[in-house]
């Protein structure tokens, strides 16, 4: 009775790390996101009057992502499942709305933008706080969600029609701090896997 204890007790380690194994090898898919997200910041940031269609594309493209990476959390993550569908669904949703109507998205992305970066920014510091045992740069996720909590109570507060440029500046900051957290994620992740890899199981 006791061996078999000890048996599943020491089963259950080994699973867990075979499963963290398993999604460190998808580093490399936070990088790709990471500098993706980047190159669409530049973007942004670039665009004149007459791109209204293609910065609503792009906004599109964007909450489509970063729904999709919610879901992906979800899959992987212990708890808080709930928390990171829901933003999942609400970004899903913004996103193909954005896609399907990029002309008006600018008008309405311009109305929503501070309650979405309020949104966003909520959810990269309970993330943060939730993957602080396994994450040791963790506060890096909590300064940027703190930062996009105080960009979107700012962007809340302004008029379209005065600040429409602003909110596309602070649009494309939001896709720069994305892109470098989740190049500093991919890197994260990818040590993860290698401390609990097979020469690090055969060390201990």
């Amino acid at each position: 009775m006791d061996s078999s204890m000890g048996a599943g007790s020491a089963a259950q380690p080994g699973q867990s790390q075979q499963v963290t194994v398993e999604v460190a090898k998808w580093w490399w898919a936070w990088l790709v996101a990471g500098i993706l997200w980047i190159v669409a910041s530049i973007f942004i940031l670039q665009f004149r009057e007459g791109s209204v269609a293609l910065v609503g594309i792009i906004l599109g493209i964007l909450f489509l992502v970063a729904g999709l990476q919610e879901f992906v959390l979800a899959a992987i993550s212990d708890s808080w499942k709930w928390l990171w569908i829901t933003f999942g669904v609400i970004l899903v949703i913004g996103g193909l709305y954005a896609l399907f109507n990029p002309v008006r998205t600018f008008a309405a992305i311009a109305s929503m933008l501070g309650f979405l970066f309020v949104l966003i920014g909520v959810g990269w510091m309970v993330e943060a706080f939730v993957t602080k045992a396994a994450n040791p740069l963790w506060w890096l996720g909590l300064i940027a969600g703190i930062m996009m909590l105080m960009l979107g109570f700012w962007a809340a507060g302004q008029f379209f029609v005065t600040q429409a440029y602003a909110l596309l500046v602070f649009a494309g900051i939001w896709a720069l701090v994305h892109g470098i957290t989740d190049i500093i994620k991919a890197f994260a992740v990818k040590r993860l896997g290698e401390g609990t890899g097979p020469t690090a199981a055969m060390a201990a």
